[in-house]
């Protein structure tokens, strides 16, 4: 038996995937101004295959910015708009019977496609939110006991407002492990208002945005960073860290093993963007935040999706401090 492992990946590849990221970065920020942050961590997300839920208070960008995306890549795309009466067949399809073929039919529902954006995620009901469980961790669909298989590459944004609660209901546990990231777009600056208000008075440059790459060069990248190298000395700081968040005083329900590998894997991802082959423990604190605030129930407020004010907050707070806690290896030992 063969156990030779195959070689690292080369910066050339790197390079690649960091040219993509700042093609698309730049190609968006055409219509999302001062967020280049934050687009670029979507991407981190797109390139290590999970998904992303995008969190923030109504009119800062947060459709537009996962629009703006799905237009970035030429591939198919379907918007979502969750409600109160939306029921889990609106999203999965349904079997219909068509008499001029005499026969059962499948009609797939909007689930079916490369990226979806569920927009205003938390109105729906539980049970048509749980939909989702299975679209986003197996990539497939099961529909009166037929399964079917989700083309490559799938990626859901998902976007709430967590400032309102009436008619809304709380991403469960299950449904907020499975999303990689959680990010706050915020507010911009002064000097970034001026010139989103000249940028726009003129037109709207969402209406002229092009695609930039395809489905193929995603795919590629995805390849590209999942063999990106991770040292066991960060692996074993990614553990440290969900090792205390279990244990913290604040916490009531500590990261899940799903949230080590994540972390890993965005890493990795994140590394990549770049231009770097192998990942720094200060790729491990830049995403910390991102990667595991939504993950933590604490035992004052809850999951931090709940409140933007305090949950987030909070939990912020406690991660810092379990990044401050942490020994971290020494960066020169990597680079």
């Amino acid at each position: 038996m063969n156990t030779k492992k195959s070689p690292p990946v080369n910066t050339h590849d790197t390079a690649y995937v960091q040219e993509l990221t700042d093609i698309i970065v730049r190609n968006i920020s055409g219509v999302i101004l001062g967020k280049s942050d934050e687009i670029r961590l979507i991407i981190t997300a797109l390139f290590c295959d999970t998904h992303v839920l995008i969190e923030d208070v109504p009119g800062t960008g947060k459709t537009r910015l996962a629009r703006s995306l799905s237009h970035s890549i030429q591939t198919d795309f379907k918007r979502i708009q969750f409600t109160i009466d939306l029921l889990p067949s609106d999203l999965t399809g349904i079997h219909f019977f068509d008499r001029k073929e005499d026969e059962f039919v499948f009609r797939p529902g909007p689930l079916f496609t490369n990226i979806l954006l569920a927009d205003e995620i938390n109105r729906a009901t539980a049970r048509t939110q749980s939909s989702l469980l299975e679209c986003m961790e197996e990539k497939q669909i099961t529909v009166d006991g037929k399964r079917f298989l989700l083309s490559a590459p799938y990626f859901v944004i998902a976007t709430q407002n967590p400032v309102e609660t009436i008619g809304t209901f709380p991403l469960p546990e299950a449904q907020l492990d499975r999303f990689g990231l959680r990010i706050s777009l915020g507010y911009p600056d002064k000097e970034t208002s001026r010139q989103i208000m000249n940028v726009y008075s003129q037109s709207d440059p969402f209406e002229t945005l092009q695609p930039v790459c395809n489905a193929d060069d995603i795919l590629v990248a995805r390849k590209i960073c999942s063999e990106v190298t991770i040292h066991p000395l960060i692996t074993d700081y990614i553990l440290d860290i969900i090792e205390v968040t279990r244990h913290h005083s604040a916490v009531a329900l500590g990261a899940s093993p799903r949230a080590a590998i994540t972390m890993m894997n965005i890493a990795k991802a994140f590394a990549a963007t770049n231009g770097r082959n192998f990942v720094l423990p200060d790729d491990i604190k830049a995403l910390a935040k991102p990667v595991l605030s939504h993950r933590l129930l604490l035992k004052t407020t809850g999951y931090a999706s709940d409140s933007l004010s305090e949950g987030s907050v909070m939990s912020d707070n406690v991660i810092e401090q379990i990044i401050n806690q942490v020994p971290c290896p020494t960066e020169t030992f990597f680079s």
